[in-house]
Parts: structure tokens; C-alpha cells; sequence
């Protein structure tokens, strides 16, 4: 029987290691990352190629380069990717002003003084912080923050607190801590994931341009035009049945196969096909760079007209 499914497991994904998923969606800290069924963490392998899949991979970059916005060491004197720091329900809860306070969750939230910041201290990018409550199952995430008097008080652009056990979005035309009003959590590619042997969730990716438009689950546009050959918020597209993983060290071939499963959520603009990631010191660059031969013609847009509306 264990010959069976390890046999129906290479069959379903060409070019992965004979290995089992694991069942259940995602976790980390002992929390869950969103119920299973919540959008991040159904696949999308099985669902249909958008009609328009074309044009929209064109505006994105028919021939960029996957690139992993994520690693270990430093870059520029900052961590490479968003980092997340995972406290207790103990955590001195700070005072936090926003820039964007009509659309962000008040405060206090439990910030620690030398949270990790996207970037590093003297970041003039983003700056996401992201904080989990292992204790409450929460995460209390940060655009462009900036601690203030040590650390004893913050200020950021907004600020939003996602409960880890609830499918609940942001109102609509809300933004998150992320353009397009998601949760930033859910779709970072994590070490302690890979090391596992499967991630799980689709992953977080950006483009130059988009819509001024949305699609379910994103809840806020940060576009420039409203040409329908642009790609809105919120767009899934999946690598490619047809792409071999032959070749592909262990942390790529685990991240590649997750991008057949579960796909890329376009949640920000950016470079394109830049996929995000938290920091770790055993990520393992020439690895990771080893995607940097997928391009956008390895991906294509899929209809997630027929995915579970979680509740």
C-alpha cells in the first residue's frame, strides 16, 4: 500500500520526490496560518487556465526571471526578506500612530523593541514587521514601521491583526499592511516549511503593474491603469504542469512544487515575478537561485472562480 501512494504521488506531480504531502493546512508557533480551507491554502492544481491567462503573463514579464526575495545573511545591512518574530501572550503591548489610521487596527499592539524590520534598522523600503502570538494565535503586521523612543512606541503607515484561526477579511477597499489588503503571513515561503518537505499555501508575489481592480481574496488595489490586459490584485497563477523539476536542489524543488499546487497571489507591485520569503541563516542561496531559471512563460493565470468561499 505505501509503494501505492508514493507511486500516485510521483504521478501527480512530475518531477517531485516520491514523498507524502502532509495533511492539514499550515502552522507555525502551534497556531494555525488560517484555517485549511482558507484561500492561501487550497490548492488551485486542479483548476481551469484563465482565458486571458496569456495577455495578463505578458504585462507581468513573459521573460523576467523568477527571483527569491529571500535568503540568509544580509543585504545592504538588512535581512533578506520579511521577517517575523513569534512572541507569548506575555509581550509588553506598545502604543502604535498610523499614517493610514481609518484603515488599520488600533493598538496597542505587543511589538518587541528590537522587532525585526524588512530591510534592517535604516530600511527606506517597506519596512514590514510582523509580529506572532503564539499564546493568542495572532499576528499584529506592520507597513513602513518605525520604532519610536527605543522601541517603547511605534509609528507605520498601517497596521492590521489577523486572527490565525478565522477566514475573516478586511472590509472591502481596505488595505492591510500589504497593497493588496492581505495578510502578509500567509504567504511567505518559510525554513521551517521547506525543511519539512512541503510548503503548504501559495506564496506571495509582485509585478510592475496592475489594475486598479481587485479579485477575491484581496481587498484593496494599488494600480495605475484600469486596462483589463493589466493584472488586478489578488491574481493566482500556478507554474506549469509541464515544467520539469528535474535537477532542482531540495529548498527549490519543495518551493517549486508548491508553486504547481498552490500557486503565487499577486499582492503588491514590484519587480516582477519576485516571490517573498521570510529570512533565515540555513536558506542556502545557490539553491534557491537555481529557480532563477523559471521566466513568466513557466506560469499561467488559473480561473479560481470554482475555489471554496471559506467562512
Amino acid at each position: 500500500m505505501l509503494a501505492l501512494l508514493l507511486l500516485a504521488a510521483c504521478l501527480l506531480a512530475p518531477g517531485a520526490s516520491a514523498s507524502v504531502e502532509p495533511s492539514g493546512g499550515p502552522t507555525l508557533a502551534g497556531c494555525p496560518v488560517f484555517p485549511a480551507d482558507n484561500p492561501w491554502n487550497q490548492r488551485v492544481d486542479g483548476l481551469p487556465v484563465a482565458r486571458n491567462s496569456a495577455r495578463l503573463i505578458r504585462s507581468i514579464g513573459l521573460d523576467a526571471h523568477f527571483h527569491a526575495d529571500f535568503g540568509s545573511g544580509v543585504w545592504d545591512g538588512g535581512p533578506i526578506g520579511i521577517p517575523y518574530v513569534v512572541v507569548g501572550g506575555h509581550q509588553r503591548r506598545v502604543p502604535v500612530r498610523f499614517h493610514y489610521a481609518s484603515e488599520s487596527d488600533r493598538g496597542p499592539y505587543p511589538v518587541p523593541r528590537d522587532a525585526p524590520i524588512e530591510g534592517g534598522p535604516q530600511a527606506s523600503g517597506d519596512r514590514h514587521t510582523i509580529v506572532v502570538d503564539r499564546d493568542a494565535c495572532k499576528a499584529y503586521e506592520l507597513y513602513d514601521a518605525h520604532p519610536l523612543r527605543g522601541g517603547r512606541a511605534w509609528r507605520a503607515g498601517s497596521g492590521v491583526v489577523w486572527n490565525l484561526r478565522s477566514n475573516r477579511l478586511r472590509p472591502p477597499r481596505w488595505t492591510s499592511a500589504d497593497a493588496a489588503g492581505l495578510p502578509l503571513l500567509a504567504g511567505l515561503a518559510r525554513y521551517d516549511e521547506v525543511a519539512a518537505g512541503a510548503i503548504r499555501h501559495a506564496l506571495r508575489f509582485t509585478a510592475p503593474r496592475t489594475r486598479t481592480a481587485f479579485i477575491w481574496p484581496a481587498r484593496h488595489e494599488s494600480g495605475q491603469s484600469g486596462s483589463r490586459a493589466l493584472p488586478p490584485m489578488g491574481l493566482r497563477v500556478r507554474l506549469k504542469r509541464s515544467v520539469s523539476l528535474r535537477g532542482l536542489p531540495p529548498q527549490a524543488r519543495v518551493i517549486a512544487l508548491a508553486m504547481k499546487r498552490y500557486g503565487l497571489m499577486l499582492a503588491d507591485n514590484g519587480a516582477p515575478w519576485y516571490v517573498s520569503g521570510a529570512p533565515d541563516r540555513r536558506w542556502i542561496g545557490r539553491q534557491l537561485h537555481s529557480l532563477d531559471r523559471l521566466s513568466g512563460r513557466d506560469f499561467e493565470v488559473v480561473s479560481t472562480a470554482a475555489l471554496r468561499r471559506a467562512r
